[in-house]
C-alpha cells in the first residue's frame, strides 16, 4: 500500500511538471527590459531623417517603446463587446504613444475602446476582426495619424527598423499560434497586438491587450512571425504576411 501511495505521488508530481512545461513554454523568462523610450518625430530627430535612422546598419542593441497599455477588457468583463476588442485596443495603445497621451486607467481606456468602436460602425458598419487595411484607417480618419503604413511580407528586420527609428508596430495574427497561456484557451481565432521593443537577445517586447498581464509580454521573434496573418474572411491562418508601421 505504502508503494502504491508512493507511485500516485510520482504520477501526481510528474503531471504536474508536465502540465506548468507545456503551459507556460512560450512564455519567456522575465528579461530585463531596455529603458522606454517616448515617442520623437522627425524634426526632433534633428539631421537624422527617418530613413537614415530605421536602416538596418542603425539598428539599436535593444529598444522598448514607452507604450501605453491597457487591456482590451479594460474593467475585466469579457463579454462581448470587449472579447473582440483587440484592434481597437491595439490602436488607442499606439496612436496613444504618438499623441503622447496616457491612458489614465480602466474608466478612460473602456470609454475610448467604445468610441472607436462608434466610428467603426459608422465607417464600416461592424466593429468585429479588422483586417489591417481596416485597422489602419481607423488610425488615420479617427486618430488623425499621417504616419500609418501597411507592410506586405515583412521581416523580423524590418519590424527592428520600424522599432529603432521610434515607430509602434501592429501586428494581426492567427492567436491561437502564439501559444499564450494567459488567454482563455484555446485562445482567439483572429488576434492583433502592438510590438514595443525588442531584447539583446531578440526576443520581441509586446503589450498584448488579450490578457490583463499583457503590458511588456515577452515573445520569442519566431512565434511572432510564423503567427503573423491577416483576417482573411476568417481563413486566418491562410491570410498574408502584414504589418502596420505607426510613426
Amino acid at each position: 500500500m505504502r508503494k502504491f501511495r508512493l507511485s500516485l505521488v510520482v504520477i501526481a508530481i510528474l503531471f504536474l511538471a508536465g502540465v506548468l512545461f507545456f503551459g507556460f513554454k512560450n512564455k519567456i523568462k522575465p528579461t530585463p527590459l531596455p529603458p522606454a523610450k517616448t515617442y520623437q518625430t522627425t524634426a526632433d530627430l534633428g539631421s537624422q531623417n527617418s530613413a537614415a535612422v530605421a536602416s538596418d546598419s542603425a539598428l539599436a542593441s535593444e529598444i522598448n517603446l514607452n507604450i501605453p497599455f491597457t487591456s482590451q477588457a479594460p474593467n475585466q468583463n469579457w463579454s462581448l463587446p470587449y472579447q473582440q476588442f483587440c484592434e481597437e485596443a491595439s490602436t488607442l495603445m499606439t496612436a496613444s504613444y504618438i499623441k503622447g497621451q496616457p491612458i489614465t486607467g480602466p474608466s478612460d481606456a473602456d470609454a475610448k475602446l467604445l468610441a472607436i468602436k462608434d466610428f467603426e460602425m459608422q465607417k464600416f458598419g461592424f466593429y468585429e476582426d479588422t483586417n489591417a487595411d481596416e485597422t489602419a484607417t481607423i488610425l488615420r480618419e479617427y486618430f488623425g495619424l499621417t504616419k500609418v503604413d501597411v507592410v506586405s511580407n515583412p521581416t523580423i528586420d524590418n519590424i527592428k527598423s520600424a522599432l529603432s527609428a521610434g515607430q509602434a508596430v501592429i501586428v494581426p495574427l492567427a492567436g491561437r499560434q502564439l501559444g499564450n497561456p494567459y488567454y482563455q484557451q484555446p485562445g482567439p481565432l483572429y488576434h492583433m497586438l502592438v510590438i514595443k521593443g525588442y531584447t539583446k537577445n531578440g526576443d520581441l517586447i509586446t503589450n498584448d491587450p488579450g490578457t490583463r498581464r499583457g503590458a511588456d509580454y515577452i515573445y520569442k521573434a519566431n512565434t511572432i512571425m510564423n503567427a503573423i496573418h491577416d483576417w482573411n474572411g476568417g481563413n486566418v491562418d491562410a491570410g498574408r504576411k502584414v504589418m502596420i508601421v505607426v510613426g
